[in-house]
């Protein structure tokens, strides 16, 4: 879709126009309700619309208005009016006539900063991702018809420079959608390798690391979560270097199990084919990568992949398996369904011994646990520093991915420790399961600054209210990350 920004709304097919509670016109509304002799305030007189954030009413075009129609589009309370609250009014208004059968929007920005008509671009862009490669009979009925957005402000050029930068994160969400969105005989390890492989077209240094490299490396960790399957593990190291020469990094690590069948412990069926997104943390690692080498962030920065498929076969990983871990732990594994902290204890463990990183921040889709704790809008941070876990809590609010801060006491130790290895990979039992994940990890970091943030809540989505967030694959954490590296980390 085509974000192009305008300084007039000349002949509109479809033009949106803010309205905030209480049934105020803001912006071009105002001058064209009076044009055509109060008419948009008489449609919304007649029905239940007040300008309600996320509230939409379509009204066919009075005389004295050079449009086919006019969406009102609610943007909520005047004081509460922020960032996102432009993303929610743009994103609402494209939902609104996707489908429609009109080829062009114009959303009036006139009203809104320069930097802000950006952020509406920005948002009607993200909401128009859908993940629709495999549907090869769909009538042109069922498909979105809007193909270009014009966004009308006062500085077209200013907006433009503004969503530069912008569009580099759209880019970036959308390649994390489509990661996540792919099923698991499409986007297997060495699959998902060779895609981010392609990141060295925008400029990022990108290895792959194959099992007989890792075992080289005493990788026994995550290579036996990967034995039973066909598919040949992987590790995937991205690196950009857009900060001081010879500046330490910081690093992001990712757990990308392409499909979890929970192996011998194997899960049951209902529910399943959902596994795809096992790999959801990895997809949001590649896709900050992405965008922070696509807008060229001043900093130094590494991300780590580990990639692989838990499969049952007759090679697969037993319950009661000892293996020794990259850090020369042994880990015992008591669930083979435990497994991402096992892939994420080598990949923590190889970031910090090669890049020797200010930080490593690690995204997973860990523990069933942290929805039962948080739910479905918030994403679990556990971190050994005070300074990190901050930083984070303060980019989620502006790009609206929740984060919760929950403990890793050191009295639940005793919980993981293990009668015949270092470590086991489950508690005792049921209580405190993204607590006990969290403080496995935190085993592997040595001591680096360091936070793990569980997003089995928030990766995947079925029944988005969030306007620029589809239905499906989230791209949870590029946002959030990207924010945070820009507030507080770059040059």
């Amino acid at each position: 879709m085509q974000i192009q920004f305008v300084a007039a709304a000349e002949k509109s097919q479809i033009l949106a126009v803010m309205v905030q509670e209480e049934r105020q016109l803001v912006g071009l509304g105002a001058g064209l309700d009076a044009a055509a002799s109060g008419a948009l305030s008489k449609a919304m007189s007649s029905g239940r619309f007040k300008g309600a954030a996320n509230s939409s009413l379509n009204v066919l075009a009075p005389a004295g208005i050079d449009a086919g129609a006019v969406l009102l589009v609610g943007a909520g309370a005047a004081e509460k009016f922020d960032d996102l609250a432009v993303e929610a009014y743009a994103a609402t208004a494209y939902a609104a006539v996707k489908m429609s059968g009109a080829e062009t929007l114009t959303i009036d920005a006139t009203h809104l900063s320069a930097e802000q008509a950006a952020r509406a671009g920005f948002a009607a862009r993200l909401a128009s991702y859908r993940f629709d490669k495999y549907h090869t009979k769909k009538a042109a009925d069922k498909k979105p018809s809007i193909t270009t957005v014009q966004v009308v402000t006062a500085d077209p050029a200013a907006a433009e420079a503004a969503f530069a930068p912008l569009t580099a994160v759209a880019d970036a969400v959308f390649f994390s959608r489509d990661l996540v969105s792919e099923p698991a005989n499409i986007l297997y390890p060495a699959e998902f390798a060779r895609r981010v492989k392609e990141l060295e077209a925008l400029g990022a240094k990108v290895e792959i690391l194959g099992e007989a490299e890792m075992e080289k490396l005493g990788m026994g960790s995550l290579l036996g979560v990967g034995q039973g399957s066909r598919r040949e593990s992987q590790l995937a190291v991205i690196q950009w270097n857009g900060g001081k020469a010879g500046e330490a990094p910081i690093a992001f690590v990712g757990k990308g199990v392409c499909f979890d069948t929970g192996g011998i412990s194997l899960k049951p069926a209902d529910g399943m084919e959902e596994m795809k997104w096992d790999m959801g943390g990895a997809a949001a690692v590649a896709g900050l990568m992405h965008a922070l080498v696509g807008r060229k962030a001043k900093v130094n920065v590494v991300g780590v992949l580990g990639l692989v498929e838990n499969m049952p076969d007759g090679n697969a990983q037993r319950p009661g398996d000892v293996v020794t871990s990259m850090s020369g732990q042994t880990i015992e594994v008591l669930n083979t369904d435990a497994e991402g902290r096992l892939v994420l204890a080598d990949a923590l463990w190889y970031t910090q011994d090669r890049f020797k990183p200010k930080f490593m921040i690690d995204l997973a889709t860990l523990t069933g646990a942290i929805i039962i704790s948080l739910g479905l809008e918030y994403a679990g941070v556990f971190s050994n520093s005070d300074e990190l876990a901050e930083g984070i809590a303060a980019a989620g609010p502006k790009v609206g991915e929740k984060t919760w801060r929950l403990p890793i006491p050191a009295e639940y130790e005793r919980h993981i420790d293990s009668p015949i290895a270092d470590v086991k990979n489950m508690g005792n039992g049921r209580a405190g399961g993204s607590i006990t994940a969290a403080l496995f990890l935190q085993r592997f970091t040595n001591n680096v600054p360091w936070a793990h943030i569980d997003i089995a809540s928030t990766a995947w989505i079925k029944d988005s209210k969030v306007a620029t967030v589809p239905d499906g694959a989230v791209g949870w954490g590029v946002r959030l990350l990207d924010q945070m590296v820009a507030d507080k980390y770059e040059a």
